[in-house]
């Protein structure tokens, strides 16, 4: 089978292709511009062409029929290649669907970690574990591992363990053996216009699991929950020795996602979980007294925040709202989930899939009933910003750098001219 991936040097896309190629599919694909993935894909042998303006497809296609068009949510409706496969046929689709398709035609058992908060953090815990534990499998998590790439198709294990995102209601397209669901907390407003239907997506999806593993206080929402799920109650949070009660919150959904699967001995599944060495943008640290988080819901926030005070008492947050729809929905969420940080520095919105009937709210507007709003300063992402981060960094305080925009890449690019200075 051939499939071509419009887009492949994205962050869902590029481990999707390795994993297909490993499966046995042929594959290429196109891109807009070279990057790090492109890179690692065209050094494994995936050819990828950076002209999308339908010509390469259409030479891949009269070469060969392509079975599959895959492409990502970030390519528009009017892509050249995407209207041509249109044209010519192909059949067309998200990742979440040939994925579906592999695991099926491979004869897999989907492990699924699903909810609002934790996908990425519980679904590397989870390969973390069969990884120590000496288990083939294959997987697919949204974010960089330490301890392998995001994506890999192992012919001799038996189950896929996937990150199983609710945008656009991806994860409907799956009907997994065991559902680890790690929160339910209403987002993505484009995608789900009320917290009803929301609510009403998680409850078909749980019903589409054969087996759910989830907290009982997710359940309160309008959550259909079947008798034979397994609903775990606060008191029972395992006693690990990771920082972060909601990591030790996810580490406990693992360990009894892992009981149900018969994966032992305990103790062995224990230490590994106490050893996990985390993820890339989920409280990584970058450098001396600077760490990087991709959350930007007020509910991560109060999480991430807790757990940087597990380990430092002087927290600086600099904070990057992610799109402006969101911030319509969660503004009143603000109040207190920012407590637990000495100052904040709150930069502007990161904007994308906006809805443009939306007045665009200011960091003051959106900080205007935190609790701690004497707190707050409002800069811009520049060499001020990045000179206040340096002094907080000097007089010994934490500074966590949140937001799914720009954010993390400025930080990095910084410490990267650092690096090249010092040289």
């Amino acid at each position: 089978m051939r499939i071509y991936f419009c887009g492949i040097g994205g962050v869902g896309l590029g481990p999707l292709a390795e994993i297909a190629r490993d499966a046995g599919y042929e594959v290429t694909g196109s891109d807009m511009a070279p990057s790090h993935t492109t890179a690692e894909l065209e050094q494994s042998g995936i050819v990828v062409s950076y002209d999308q303006s339908g010509a390469n497809l259409r030479s891949v296609h009269e070469s060969g029929t392509i079975d599959w068009f895959v492409y990502s949510s970030s390519v528009p409706a009017d892509n050249a290649e995407l209207v041509l496969a249109g044209q010519l046929g192909i059949r067309a689709a998200k990742r979440d669907e040939l994925l579906n398709y592999i695991i099926t035609d491979k004869k897999l058992r989907l492990i699924a970690v699903a909810g609002t908060h934790g996908k990425t953090t519980t679904t590397a815990m989870l390969v973390w574990v069969f990884k120590q534990l000496g288990f083939p499998v294959s997987y697919s998590v949204g974010s960089t591992l330490s301890f392998g790439p995001a994506g890999k198709f192992d012919p001799n294990g038996d189950y896929f363990i996937y990150e199983c995102d609710e945008f656009d209601r991806n994860f409907l397209h799956f009907t997994p053996h065991i559902s680890v669901i790690t929160s339910i907390d209403y987002d993505h407003p484009d995608t789900y216009p009320t917290q009803a239907e929301y609510s009403a997506a998680f409850s078909q999806f749980i019903a589409q699991s054969e087996h759910v593993v989830l907290w009982e206080r997710d359940t309160v929402i309008d959550i259909d929950v079947p008798a034979g799920a397994w609903c775990l109650h606060d008191n029972e949070i395992l006693p690990y020795t990771l920082a972060g009660q909601h990591n030790r919150a996810n580490a406990t959904l693992v360990a009894k996602a892992c009981e149900y699967l018969h994966i032992e001995p305990s103790d062995m599944v224990t230490a590994a979980l106490n050893s996990f060495p985390g993820s890339s943008r989920r409280f990584e640290m970058l450098d001396d007294n600077l760490y990087s988080d991709y959350g930007h819901h007020p509910a991560e926030i109060a999480a991430t925040l807790q757990l940087a005070r597990e380990i430092s008492e002087h927290v600086v947050l600099v904070y990057q709202p992610h799109q402006n729809t969101r911030q319509h929905q969660v503004r009143s969420h603000y109040v207190s989930c920012m407590e637990l940080a000495e100052k904040i520095y709150w930069l502007p919105t990161y904007q994308t899939r906006e809805d443009p009937s939306l007045p665009i709210l200011s960091p003051e507007e959106l900080s205007s009933n935190l609790k701690n709003r004497e707190s707050v300063e409002f800069p811009q992402m520049d060499d001020t910003l990045w000179s206040h981060i340096q002094d907080e960094r000097a007089a010994g305080n934490l500074v966590l750098c949140m937001g799914a925009g720009t954010i993390d890449g400025w930080v990095r690019s910084k410490l990267s001219d650092i690096s090249s200075a010092a040289q």
